[in-house]
């Protein structure tokens, strides 16, 4: 159940930066989440067949179309914590890209699954929202007929608004990986804990 919400969290997010890839997004969250969900499901329904013959090229749809929305390295930071004290620029770049190439690989068959925009229901901004913070909530509509919550992080960059962080059900996806990776890091150091996020020895968990 967690893997089927946060492909769906995902592919919200891979739908937010269809409209340019490399452009400031004048859009605010709310917005980017809104106008962006059925868009790309009907890309998806378009080119279901054609993706379901050829996995690798859906992969390279998620990674050119997710990557610019997320702010990989902020959330890298976040998820390293204290144990990223004394990391290089160079360092945090390749931990933040084996992150990202953990999120499209594990995630890009899942979006073959989706099939209506009607499973999102995006609900109004509440609370203190700022250009630090500010949370953008959904629902997610499951086979059972019950909901999942889900909630974005977003905050404003000279870039436009990124997002760095989903809460599913409560779990956050930083803290998820925090929890895992830290200590790795803290015992064996950020290049070797990279080396095995590519490779493929270390297994994340949901």
């Amino acid at each position: 159940m967690m893997r089927y919400v946060l492909t769906l969290t995902l592919l919200l997010l891979t739908a937010a930066s269809a409209s340019g890839a490399y452009a400031v997004d004048q859009r605010d969250p709310l917005t980017i989440i809104d106008e962006t969900t059925a868009r790309i499901l009907s890309i998806l329904d378009e080119r279901r067949e054609e993706f379901t013959a050829d996995k690798a090229l859906l992969q390279d749809v998620v990674r050119e179309d997710l990557l610019p929305l997320l702010d990989l390295n902020y959330s890298a930071r976040l998820i390293l914590g204290k144990a990223g004290k004394g990391v290089s620029p160079e360092q945090l770049e390749s931990f933040s890209q084996a992150m990202a190439s953990v999120l499209v690989n594990r995630y890009a068959d899942g979006l073959l699954e989706f099939r209506s925009d009607k499973q999102v229901e995006v609900l109004p901004l509440k609370g203190n929202n700022t250009d630090k913070l500010t949370r953008v909530r959904t629902r997610i509509a499951l086979e059972n007929g019950g909901f999942t919550p889900v909630d974005y992080a977003f905050r404003k960059t000279d870039a436009g608004w990124k997002a760095f962080d989903v809460t599913v059900e409560g779990i956050s996806y930083i803290i998820t990986f925090r929890n895992q990776i830290a200590p790795r890091v803290e015992a064996d150091g950020i290049d070797k804990v990279t080396e095995e996020i590519l490779s493929g020895s270390i297994q994340l968990s949901d």
